[in-house]
């Protein structure tokens, strides 16, 4: 359930949420660093649930020594109410035989909060590419009927390409076998994805296909992607990169390397 922090809980009637799948290359969690360091967001309150693995660690987003020390939690939840755009980050693992009662109680909460839209963000494995997704950009989507009526046009005319569905045994020309989603490597995305269309939920999947490694790269073009059509910043890949990278990527990838050991 969410939790607030402050004194009188949020109302999220309205607001767009972005929240990420736990996917390939986290790719989507990056993606999602990304905005809430550059639209500087304020932390509202987190999700409690016994889903994710618990943990808890410095500010990520530290701008000083002061706000550095705070602590965070698995699962929180950022605002910027000027834009109506709410953020849920998620740090943690889903465990793995909670996979179902974590769809559920996003889509319980989607809907008590009313948001008008939800955008998931999430990645798959570049390497399990059909022959039809290898052409063209790595960038997908994918919309539920109830967002369709809406911003169907607008992505249409963004030029996005929606996911394709794929057989279910590549190779084979059968044609009483029915195409199907699949998107490998991308956690809870196909199964929250299904879940918003049989709750008539307005909800958007932007996906990228990746490999695990430096994932940065792949984060901001999924950011400058979702950017053309939220609007987030004005011309982010115009000149420098308007994106601000958050304190806690300096330990991405670890610490460096001890000089002892030489």
């Amino acid at each position: 359930m969410f939790i607030s922090i402050e004194g009188t809980p949020p109302s999220f009637k309205g607001f767009t949420l972005l929240m990420p799948a736990v996917s390939v290359g986290n790719v989507g969690q990056l993606a999602v660093d990304l905005i809430v360091s550059t639209l500087n967001m304020r932390r509202v309150g987190y999700i409690h649930t016994d889903c994710l693995i618990p943990m808890v660690g410095n500010n990520p987003y530290a701008t000083s020594a002061e706000n550095a020390e705070e602590l965070h939690t698995a699962a929180e939840v950022y605002t910027a109410a000027e834009m109506k755009l709410a953020v849920l980050q998620i740090r943690a693992p889903i465990i793995q035989t909670k996979f179902r009662k974590f769809r559920k109680l996003m889509v319980s909460w989607i809907k008590a909060s009313e948001f008008s839209r939800t955008v998931v963000l999430s990645s798959s494995h570049a390497y399990q590419r059909d022959d039809q997704q290898l052409q063209g950009m790595p960038l997908r989507y994918l919309v539920t009927p109830a967002l369709q009526k809406v911003s169907g046009d607008a992505l249409k005319e963004l030029g996005w390409r929606e996911m394709e569905r794929v057989s279910p045994f590549p190779g084979l020309t059968d044609t009483n076998t029915e195409a199907r989603l699949y998107i490998p490597g991308g956690g809870i995305t196909k199964g929250l994805f299904t879940d918003s269309c049989a709750e008539e939920l307005p909800l958007a999947v932007v996906l990228i296909f990746c490999s695990e490694g430096d994932n940065i790269p792949d984060a901001i073009t999924l950011v400058n992607h979702l950017n053309d059509w939220l609007h987030l910043l004005d011309n982010p890949s115009q000149g420098p990169n308007k994106w601000k990278i958050p304190s806690s990527w300096r330990l991405l990838f670890g610490s460096g390397i001890p000089p002892a050991i030489f």
